[in-house]
């Protein structure tokens, strides 16, 4: 009988524990369910926070390279404009017209010019007259003029040193006239000397001063007319040979081959005179 009691005992304990064992898993599965949910329900939230996050983060992913491809694209442009330099031609036309309006600017406008007085202006037209007399050689009538200049109008200095140079000319020019010879043939001579010196005025005015006391004298014509040519002087040098060749025909001969006429030799007057049959 005890055995079968303790048996018995023995099993109803063993069940109480199975049933409170059972129970324990029960409500340990209960609540396991019951807190799945609230788990699931955190992460859904966490997951529904995150996703705003992320996507600010991935817009921002985004927009960093576009920022950076910006930023590479703009240094090698503002390196490129850095690094362009202007060529050396233009440089040097900048240059200049900086310069240009930099003088305009800092050189100041000249005054105007200061009109002549009353004595300046009668000093420089006695001064014009005396000079044509000089020119024509007539050197006496120059030296006079050029004296009363300096006489009256030294306080206008340019025009009577200028008076000075020439009035020491035309008495040096008068001094050689008083030692030239006196006819016509010396003269000549003496014109001939300075034509082959290369003397062309002082051959001029020789052959001039013969002509004044032989005027029909055909070879001093001619040499007159070979010292105007070498002067330049070609209408009166065709002159003075169309003159020559009146009054001496067979000078022609002379004149084809003399080469102190060659200025003349391109005028078709010179062809006329030396090359047709005299009437």
């Amino acid at each position: 009988m005890s055995s079968s009691l303790t048996k018995g005992l023995r099993r109803s304990t063993s069940r109480s524990k199975a049933k409170s064992s059972a129970k324990t898993a029960k409500r340990a599965v209960q609540a396991k369910s019951s807190t799945k949910p609230k788990a699931k329900r955190a992460t859904a939230s966490k997951t529904a926070a995150r996703k705003p996050v992320r996507a600010a983060k991935k817009a921002a992913a985004k927009a960093k390279p576009a920022a950076k491809a910006k930023k590479a694209a703009s240094k090698p442009l503002a390196r490129k404009a850095a690094g362009k330099k202007l060529p050396v031609s233009s440089r040097v036309k900048t240059t200049q017209k900086v310069a240009a309006v930099r003088a305009v600017r800092a050189t100041p406008t000249p005054p105007p010019p200061r009109p002549p007085t009353q004595d300046e202006s009668a000093a420089l037209a006695a001064f014009e007259r005396a000079h044509k007399e000089f020119a024509r050689g007539r050197f006496a009538e120059a030296r006079n003029q050029f004296r009363i200049l300096v006489d009256k109008y030294s306080q206008v200095s340019e025009v009577a040193a200028r008076a000075r140079t020439y009035l020491a000319i035309a008495e040096s020019r008068l001094r050689t006239e008083s030692i030239l010879p006196r006819d016509a043939d010396s003269l000549y001579d003496r014109g001939v000397i300075e034509l082959n010196r290369g003397e062309y005025v002082a051959a001029q005015e020789m052959f001039e001063r013969a002509l004044k006391r032989e005027p029909e004298a055909a070879h001093i014509h001619y040499g007159l007319a070979a010292t105007r040519a070498r002067l330049g002087s070609i209408d009166l040098a065709l002159e003075s040979l169309q003159r020559a060749l009146d009054l001496q025909p067979n000078l022609r001969v002379r004149a084809q081959h003399d080469h102190d006429l060659n200025p003349l030799r391109n005028d078709p007057d010179f062809d006329r005179l030396i090359f047709s049959n005299p009437s």
